[in-house]
């Protein structure tokens, strides 16, 4: 799994299809090799969409490391008047992300490179399933990045696996000047709350 942060996956495409049923939403998502958790919902995600209160019903919203969508297009699903912008370095991710925002009939999502998005978009919320794999630096650089684009009001849920670190990550935040609470705990998995 761990080239699915590749820009551009090497490995052969094989697609399929994962349903992701929560309690107010069935979507039925193409998925293929070379990206996050082809076969199944990740657990860390079922736990962040389970867990989290409903987004923001307008502005911009992100989902950091949107993979094939299941973070996006529940938020877009959840605020329909919001703009949702789905952003990952995988090619692979952002193609399959629009496809199924589209035949989901979600229209007022933004499936585009990170370095893609204006620079003047700052968001109400971010929700992510951060990719911890790669590196604590990387992921200290990347968090930085994105959370100081929150708007004064805005919020970020991360769910992170508890023997990848999430109490550390959750230190880290605030000793960074965020304010980091844990929000929820389930099957080892931490949901952080993050504010400024």
């Amino acid at each position: 799994m761990a080239h699915y942060f590749s820009e551009q996956p090497e490995t052969r495409s094989r697609p399929g299809v994962v349903d992701l049923v929560l309690p107010d939403l069935h979507l039925r998502l193409e998925t293929d090799s070379g990206v996050f958790s082809p076969e199944r919902i990740d657990l860390g995600t079922r736990v962040l969409l389970e867990s989290v209160p409903p987004p923001p019903q307008e502005g911009d919203l992100l989902d950091l490391g949107c993979g094939y969508g299941p973070i996006a297009l529940t938020m877009a699903a959840r605020a329909p008047g919001a703009t949702v912008w789905a952003v990952d370095v995988n090619r692979r991710s952002l193609e399959l992300t629009a496809r199924n925002a589209q035949a989901a009939r979600l229209y007022k999502v933004n499936s585009i490179h990170v370095d893609e998005v204006p620079e003047d978009v700052k968001f109400r919320a971010i929700w992510s399933n951060p990719a911890i794999r790669i590196g604590k630096q990387a992921l200290h650089e990347m968090l930085t990045r994105w959370l100081t684009r929150l708007t004064p009001d805005g919020v970020a849920y991360l769910v992170v696996q508890k023997h990848l670190g999430s109490d550390s990550l959750q230190r880290w935040l605030g000793e960074q000047g965020w304010q980091a609470s844990r929000e929820a705990s389930r099957a080892s998995y931490r949901i952080l709350k993050v504010t400024r």
